[in-house]
């Protein structure tokens, strides 16, 4: 992709949680950071070509199959899901024939010695249980290193109506099981602050404030 490309695809309000309006000095330091990682490869221009493109290697950095990849793309996406809502928003990307199947990945990714996928279980009043991609919250603040790739640090505007959520705690521990619930508790809430929010903002234009 081109980083205009990349630009709109990360600015996009209609299949992501939150939505967030990152600028392109944004995205190009957190490319080059990715790169850093060996998560990200620049592809020259060629063939006529006049744009450098970038392209991810998740799937060779990490050792994941297509389904696999997937299920994190959108649990980085769209935040806290249950097994049925990833199903259906993975069909573009890959094919699960059941639910059981979808559910095996899961259990999958959530035993690798990074964990990808971590379920949050049932919360009172709900059904099913969720799950989310701890990568998808690091510590505030935290250096990137290459104990957890992901955890870069993202400068430049911040979420859609800049609702900036500070977090002043110490980094939580790496590795350990605590650390990671931690995180997905974490990133659980501030999901659903963002859509209280939204709501809110919903709200008020529609009682004309």
């Amino acid at each position: 992709m081109t980083i205009k490309s990349l630009l709109a695809a990360c600015n996009q309000a209609s299949n992501r949680d939150p939505v967030v309006v990152y600028d392109e000095a944004t995205v190009l330091s957190t490319l080059t950071t990715l790169k850093e990682h060996r998560l990200v490869r620049f592809v020259l221009p060629s063939h006529g070509r006049s744009a450098v493109r970038y392209r991810h290697v998740l799937p060779e950095a990490l050792a994941l199959d297509q389904r696999q990849c997937a299920l994190v793309a959108v649990l980085l996406l769209r935040g806290p899901q249950t097994i049925g809502e990833l199903r259906s928003r993975t069909d573009r990307m890959a094919d699960f024939d059941s639910l059981e199947e979808v559910e095996h990945e899961l259990t999958f990714l959530s035993k690798v010695e990074e964990p990808l996928a971590i379920s949050l279980g049932r919360k009172p009043g709900q059904k099913e249980e969720r799950w989310i991609c701890p990568l998808a919250s690091p510590s505030a603040g935290a250096p990137a290193t290459d104990h957890n790739p992901f955890e870069v640090p993202f400068g430049g505007s911040m979420e859609a109506g800049d609702h900036e959520l500070r977090d002043d705690a110490p980094p939580l521990p790496d590795g350990s099981a605590s650390g990671n619930e931690l995180r997905a508790e974490i990133a659980a809430l501030r999901s659903e602050i963002d859509a209280l929010r939204r709501d809110v903002d919903e709200l008020r234009e529609s009682l004309g404030g």
